[in-house]
């Protein structure tokens, strides 16, 4: 599947997103990244600048009732929050970033560290996964039952005790203190995992942050899309990125087998439906009401 949209910075430093569709018979204009004056669609070789507007088109010159000036790129609304910018498709613009999140989410993010200027991005890696995208989510979401269990490395170097959930109306927050024993990657100060419906995780620890974005593949497959960021004083220090890549790896391939081992047993004959642990799994519960809405509402 192909980007739907394509983000441009113009000379002009204004960011702008589109639809990533020809005005002339929808081929995509863009694909993948870089730097470049204008977008030409490879079909017919319509040409737009960075502004959306159409600079040219090949032999539609004298065609009747066309104007160049109405056949710009669709332009999507988009909003600006710290390292992140938020599309919004719905095509009357009546649905705002901070009306989705809340204010009180939004403040409790800030507080975590996680629109900290000093960050700089430092890698992508990408996670194919055999399983449905809202498994991986639960997995995400249960408070931090498994972690001792299945990822005894990390939990080594966290305070599980410490660890505490709060639910706000469109996000939920972990949190946990790390120990005395904690590796470099997670640092002294208290790690933060935000969840932000439906599909995208933002964990800030120590000097990193990190989002995960899951994407459905259909209903038995998911690709999960990581970013990282790390404070700009430690960009240079390959041993400690390399280390803490590693790690993070290491967390990955164990929610891999858990999550893919759930899919194998939700399509099991043996199994039907399973019980919260109420003291531990409020962000999943708070994950399932609001799929659940939107779900049950009308198309």
């Amino acid at each position: 599947m192909g980007m739907p949209y394509v983000l441009a910075r113009s000379p002009d430093g204004q960011l702008r997103a589109f639809h990533n569709v020809c005005r002339h018979h929808a081929a995509a204009v863009a694909s993948g990244n870089g730097s470049q004056d204008c977008f030409t669609c490879p079909y017919h070789g319509w040409t737009y600048g960075l502004d959306g507007r159409l600079r040219r088109a090949p032999h539609m010159r004298g065609v009747e009732n066309f104007q160049a000036a109405d056949y710009g790129l669709k332009q999507i609304q988009m909003e600006i929050w710290g390292h992140f910018v938020f599309l919004n498709f719905d095509s009357n613009g009546s649905v705002t970033f901070d009306a989705q999140l809340g204010l009180e989410g939004l403040q409790a993010m800030e507080a975590a560290g996680i629109t900290d200027d000093h960050l700089v991005h430092v890698a992508s890696r990408a996670y194919s996964l055999q399983c449905n995208w809202k498994v991986f989510c639960d997995n995400y979401l249960d408070g931090g039952y498994h972690v001792s269990v299945a990822h005894p490395e990390l939990a080594a170097g966290l305070d599980l005790p410490s660890y505490r959930s709060t639910i706000y109306e469109s996000c939920s927050i972990q949190s946990c203190q790390p120990n005395s024993a904690a590796e470099a990657r997670l640092g002294e100060r208290e790690a933060a995992y935000a969840f932000v419906y439906p599909n995208l995780m933002i964990n800030r620890y120590g000097p990193w942050m990190d989002t995960n974005v899951v994407l459905p593949d259909g209903p038995n497959r998911c690709t999960v899309h990581f970013e990282y960021w790390l404070e700009e004083s430690l960009v240079h220090n390959s041993s400690l990125i390399e280390a803490s890549l590693a790690g993070s790896d290491q967390v990955q391939q164990e929610d891999i087998n858990l999550c893919e081992a759930v899919q194998r047993g939700l399509q099991s004959r043996a199994y039907d439906t399973g019980r919260y642990a109420p003291a531990l799994e409020q962000p999943m519960f708070h994950f399932h009401k609001l799929l659940h809405t939107d779900l049950m509402r009308p198309l």
